[in-house]
């Protein structure tokens, strides 16, 4: 006799992906791998500090994959996920579009020039969203 007074965690097949498929954010949406954001509270060299969100970054312009140290400080205005447990970056064409039906944890802003970012979750796991303004891009951040 099968339980159905609780929700069946199955995902239905259809659902599912195999091994050798990339996930569905890049098969489907053509979202791009930028970084992994790993949280730290080593000090790194080459650290770069972000006033804005309290934080440290260091490595991802010398890693071979993208990976990025994160370090903050007490005071940091990030989202505690944010700031404890490791993110992947994907680059959007549109991220607007990209946050519709998303739960968003860090709404857009700009940490850079020409850069626009923001934070959903899935499933308990920080995903960063990133857009670049293109050099022939008219449109400002």
């Amino acid at each position: 006799m099968t339980d159905t007074s609780r929700p069946s965690l199955e995902v239905p097949a259809a659902d599912r992906r195999l091994d050798h498929e990339p996930p569905p954010a890049i098969a489907k949406l053509g979202w791009r791998y930028h970084h992994l954001g790993i949280p730290t509270d080593v000090a790194r060299p080459g650290e770069t500090y972000l006033e804005q969100f309290g934080l440290y970054v260091s490595g991802f312009s010398t890693s071979p994959y993208g990976v990025e140290w994160m370090r903050f400080e007490k005071h940091s205005p990030l989202h505690q996920l944010v700031k404890t447990v490791p993110h992947i970056a994907f680059e959007v064409d549109d991220l607007e579009v990209a946050l519709q039906d998303q739960e968003v944890i860090c709404p857009p802003g700009s940490p850079s020039e020409g850069v626009r970012a923001a934070m959903i979750v899935h499933n308990g796991a920080p995903i960063e969203l990133i857009w670049f303004r293109k050099r022939n891009d008219a449109a400002g951040a």
